[in-house]
């Protein structure tokens, strides 16, 4: 079997990563700016499960840039790994929108 030529779609797929994760940082400051606008506990909280939600986002994002440059043909994304990088977007999303009320 011939070795595989990634070309450049590997540099690709972690300067998307890199965009996705730089676009979460900045609705994660957004959000949380907006939930501490008010000055309530809950606002605190929100910002607090905003803080949380990103480093799980940042983790599963490094893990995959890493996994895409180790290996010309990287392991597909996990299934969990996927649901994380879903579930965090949506639970910033709510909390977004739940801040502004």
């Amino acid at each position: 079997m011939s070795e595989r030529d990634p070309g450049l779609q590997p540099e690709r797929t972690r300067l998307a990563w890199r965009r996705t994760t730089l676009s979460f940082t900045v609705a994660a400051v957004l959000a949380g700016r907006q939930a501490l606008h008010g000055g309530s506990d809950a606002g605190v909280v929100a910002a607090a499960l905003g803080l949380l939600l990103w480093v799980a986002f940042l983790r599963v994002a490094h893990r995959r840039m890493v996994d895409v440059g180790e290996s010309p043909r990287p392991a597909v994304m996990s299934p969990r790994a996927a649901l994380t990088a879903a579930a965090c977007t949506v639970a910033l999303a709510v909390i977004g929108v739940a801040a502004l009320h």
